[in-house]
């Protein structure tokens, strides 16, 4: 069978797996519930997550998802988020990395912008 490759997104309350390879929480704050010791990371990047303001204004509302897109992808060209993205693409250009967020709703994430972004 062949090894995964690729980058992924998958919910930090999701058990690890042998295939998650590099695991990266890219939420800005900790999720809820989870201990460090249960969350099996290798890295919490984060300054690659949204800003703030652009997290509330977004509100995880579907409707307003592409913006969102839009606007997450023009943060991610500032410095700070720029140098965290670059080495996302560096991790995933030798490695499987798992993108882990606490989002209830995984294809409307951030994480699934990365993903998208890093294929």
């Amino acid at each position: 069978m062949a090894r995964a490759t690729g980058p992924r997104a998958k919910r930090i309350y999701d058990d690890a797996s042998p295939d998650d390879g590099v695991r990266v929480l890219v939420d800005r704050a900790w999720p809820r519930g989870v201990s460090k010791q249960q969350a099996h990371l290798d890295e919490w990047l984060k300054a690659v997550a949204p800003s703030t303001a652009l997290r509330s204004w977004y509100g995880h509302d579907a409707a307003r998802f592409a913006e969102f897109t839009s606007r997450y992808e023009a943060e991610l060209t500032e410095s700070e988020r720029a140098e965290a993205f670059a080495h996302l693409k560096a991790l995933a250009k030798d490695a499987r990395v798992t993108l882990l967020t606490a989002t209830k709703e995984l294809e409307l994430s951030q994480a699934a912008v990365l993903v998208k972004l890093l294929r």
